[in-house]
């Protein structure tokens, strides 16, 4: 008998294990097809569209991979999806117009951008309950969340200000002025540094978190580029950057932060992953309604893949 609970309690464990184990899918957030496209990591092909909700667009996972979310602006909601049997969970009311969220690595509550309202909301989304809501500037739009979990930094557009709200006390102890209508952000690994991409000037800024100055900062050097997502790689000497409307990826040394290549991809495009092993990089690109893979060794595009309509965000389940 004994045995036979042992053996249940291992199969239980394992069907829990296996649940949460990385799926290696590419799912991607159709902000006006109202889906989310899952595509195969090995074939690249899309397996799935899965209704969402209006207007999909910030993407991302739980810190144990069990569940993703969606930020619905046009349901002020966010969508809870399992990434293994590709259903919608729940639904939970996130506050006014959710655009762009992080997931904390530690709590795993959701820091959300409020761009109606100019609110950082925090949110606990196994309960769906708030937190505490923060005054931040105008059109809040870019959140990202430090290795160690210290910060959570969120960007206005029209307030042109990187905004760095310090844990556990949720205070904001830095407001940066940075480049003309910030985007999106991103921390180095021990959360000493953040990088930061500007739309208007288009160009990407470097913060120092411990006297929070902007210490460089480098154009793009593309009258189009449009810049938003950017990606740190794991070595730190490269930085890529989605340069909307320039139609290209911008390939950065990430100290000096000059362009050390562009990559021609689809039109518009925004949101940014790279795999683990760091050789592809996926693109959205919304005006095609495509996903272009780059070969990250190559620097080069070696697939494109037909999506929903107006493909915002990208997050890969690995």
């Amino acid at each position: 008998m004994k045995l036979k609970i042992v053996f249940f309690i291992f199969i239980l464990y394992a069907a829990q294990a296996n649940a949460t184990e990385p799926t290696h899918r590419i799912f991607v957030s159709n902000e006006k097809g109202n889906s989310i496209s899952v595509i195969d990591g090995k074939t690249l092909g899309v397996i799935k569209e899965i209704p969402v909700g209006k207007r999909p667009r910030d993407i991302g996972f739980s810190p144990d991979g069990s569940e993703l979310y969606v930020a619905l602006g046009d349901e002020d909601a966010i969508a809870v999806v399992n990434p293994v049997s590709l259903e919608v969970l729940r639904k939970f009311k996130a506050g006014s117009d959710p655009e762009a969220f992080a997931v904390h690595p530690k709590s795993g509550y959701l820091f959300i951008s409020n761009e109606d309202a100019g609110l950082a909301t925090i949110f606990d989304p196994v309960t769906g309950n708030k937190i505490i809501e923060i005054q931040v500037g105008l059109e809040p739009e870019g959140v990202a969340a430090s290795p160690d979990g210290r910060y959570v930094a969120v960007t206005s557009e029209s307030s042109n200000l990187l905004h760095i709200i310090e844990l556990p006390d949720y205070k904001i102890s830095m407001n940066i002025l940075v480049g003309s209508r910030p985007r999106d952000a991103a921390f180095n690994s021990d959360s000493s540094l953040i990088y930061v991409t500007s739309e208007v000037s288009g160009d990407v800024g470097v913060i120092d978190l411990k006297t929070g100055k902007v210490i460089k900062s480098g154009k793009l050097e593309d009258k189009k580029a449009k810049p938003k997502d950017i990606v740190l790689s794991k070595d730190e000497k490269t930085l890529y950057v989605a340069g909307g409307r320039a139609n290209k990826i911008f390939v950065l040394d990430a100290e000096t932060l000059e362009v050390k290549k562009t990559i021609p991809v689809g039109k518009r495009t925004w949101g940014l992953a790279i795999d683990p092993a760091e050789n592809r990089l996926f693109t959205t690109d919304g005006v095609d309604s495509q996903v272009s893979v780059i070969d990250t060794n190559r620097n080069e595009v070696i697939k494109t893949i037909k999506v929903g309509s107006f493909p915002w965000g990208v997050a890969i389940h690995d």
